[in-house]
């Protein structure tokens, strides 16, 4: 392992830490409709929303077919589906 970049999820920590981190580093030195920190942050919430779900997935009896493909559009829509 190399030395410094050890983090709490292992070595240069998850991919939400480093979203998180690339997106507070951005901030310090960049406006809010700077492309790279709206890019940072797009990635910083796509990071979290991957987490939800593995942590829903984790916790949750299997998905039948049905609420694989309602869950697989929402998704590939890239927002909010009704029922």
């Amino acid at each position: 392992r190399e030395r410094g970049l050890l983090c709490l999820g292992g070595i240069m920590g998850t991919a939400r830490q480093r979203a998180a981190a690339r997106y507070a580093s951005l901030t310090r030195s960049r406006s809010a409709n700077d492309p790279a920190l709206i890019s940072a942050r797009q990635d910083l919430h796509a990071a979290e929303l991957e987490d939800a779900i593995n942590r829903a997935l984790a916790s949750a009896p299997p998905l039948n077919a049905e609420s694989r493909a309602r869950l697989a559009a929402m998704l590939s829509a890239g927002k909010a589906v009704t029922a």
